[in-house]
């Protein structure tokens, strides 16, 4: 890792492809305070192993990183056969669609709840920035 973060949250999601068929893949998650990382699943050759967050993707795996400041909502929740459907929304108007389990604390609340306080900070430090450049520029001071 490069720049530690704190994780949120660690376990497995299923993500749609793009493809033609959309297969669902079983992805590594971890989510941070500035964002999610989907590790690729692979299931080690021997035992169930299906549960083992370590099997099959050891920290070497390169990571896909769906980063905060790029995303726009976590959408479109339905619930169907113990299974939450969810979708989040970049910015550019992309849509990623995942699914998890339904048991415990759902996937799409960590990840709705982490990009608020992500927004609200981002919002929080904008807003500290313009009231001190404000204090800061009398306008008499202007270089020509």
């Amino acid at each position: 890792m490069m720049n530690p973060q704190k994780e949120l949250k660690e376990g497995f999601l299923e993500k749609r492809s793009n493809g033609l068929l959309q297969l669902w893949k079983k992805k590594r998650c971890v989510l941070t305070e500035d964002g999610l990382r989907l590790f690729e699943w692979k299931r080690s050759g021997g035992g169930s192993g299906a549960t083992g967050l370590g099997s099959g993707s050891g920290p070497q795996s390169k990571a896909k990183e769906l980063r905060f400041e790029r995303m726009a909502t976590v959408d479109c929740v339905e619930y169907k056969r113990g299974l939450v459907y969810f979708t989040i929304v970049m910015a550019g108007g992309k849509e990623i669609d995942f699914r998890c389990q339904q048991d415990g604390t759902a996937w799409n609340a960590e990840i709705a709840l982490a990009l608020v306080r992500f927004k609200n900070l981002l919002a929080v430090q904008t807003g500290r920035t313009r009231h001190l450049s404000h204090l800061g520029s009398t306008g008499d001071d202007e270089a020509p």
